[in-house]
């Protein structure tokens, strides 16, 4: 883009997320769907967790929805009632879509070591919430890397410094994650309409061209306009952030808890579908997983 053409994004507010308990004994700093930014449209929670056995998220359901985990520190194993299973290390993501139903467990791989990441719900169009449920899990060596002048950009949804990320997003979406050293500069284009944040998780960053400070575990929220380029600098420490972005749906939404509907015909529908086990819960009545147990005893091995 050429330099006179540029349109900077500007700031419309920076808060410091609340902790809120999650899960069973768990916390997390609540991002998205806390009292100050309740959301973001198309995304309807996004979670900074910290948590160890004998914390964690024992088995729920989710309908009409993607959920986007992705690792830090730790491990985090999940699995759910059509038998799938895995594990995510540092680095790894998954890209899980709810579609119809799912009704799974995640829980931290440890008693001593922590499991640290992001959880990020994003909403599916109406035409897509009923889509057959799917992952698509992607270990850190394929989650493309690029770098330039002091930045260094994972990739994981969307495009940043010449680099396309492995997700295909049914919702249009952007998903970085930033590390700058000292005295760096970076552009990213947000597209025209977008919602976007960044969230700082280590050091402080400054944004704009007001160069507006962020600090760790500071959100910067910014401002829905046609502009297109957002600026980050840092000064004389290194910052490690994410930047999430996407294209709102501007569509009818009801949400009870892990079920996000388009009307309230649709959320009574869902609530007998697992109730009663049918179309696409089929398998819920009954199923509990095998990962809960690790949150009873030190000696349980899966």
């Amino acid at each position: 883009m050429d330099t006179t053409q540029k349109s900077f994004k500007a700031i419309e507010k920076i808060f410091t997320p609340d902790v809120v308990p999650e899960g069973v004994g768990a916390k997390v700093r609540r991002i998205i769907g806390g009292h100050q930014l309740r959301k973001l449209d198309p995304f309807l929670v996004l979670d900074h967790f910290q948590v160890k056995l004998p914390g964690g998220f024992p088995d729920h359901p989710h309908r009409g929805f993607e959920t986007v985990t992705y690792m830090l520190e730790g491990e985090v194993l999940h699995e759910d009632f059509k038998g799938n299973k895995g594990r995510l290390g540092p680095g790894d993501l998954q890209w899980m879509t709810a579609g119809k139903g799912i009704l799974h467990a995640e829980m931290p791989g440890s008693w001593e070591q922590e499991a640290i990441g992001f959880q990020l719900w994003i909403n599916l169009a109406a035409k897509n919430k009923f889509c057959e449920p799917g992952y698509q899990e992607i270990s850190k060596e394929k989650v493309l890397i690029a770098k330039k002048d002091g930045v260094t950009a994972k990739v994981i949804a969307g495009e940043a410094l010449g680099a396309k990320g492995p997700i295909y997003a049914r919702t249009p979406a952007l998903y970085l994650d930033i590390t700058m050293e000292p005295n760096s500069t970076f552009e990213q284009i947000i597209p025209k309409g977008w919602n976007a944040f960044s969230y700082v998780y280590k050091g402080r960053a400054f944004y704009g061209e007001s160069k507006k400070e962020v600090k760790t575990n500071s959100v910067a929220l910014l401002k829905k306009d046609d502009k297109e380029v957002l600026t980050i600098e840092t000064k004389d420490e290194e910052a490690q952030f994410i930047i999430i972005a996407g294209l709102p749906l501007n569509e009818p939404m009801v949400q009870y808890g892990p079920f996000v509907l388009s009307d309230e015909k649709e959320l009574a529908k869902t609530f007998e579908d697992y109730q009663f086990g049918k179309n696409g819960f089929e398998d819920a009545p009954g199923w509990e997983s095998e990962i809960r147990k690790l949150s009873r005893s030190k000696s349980v091995a899966l």
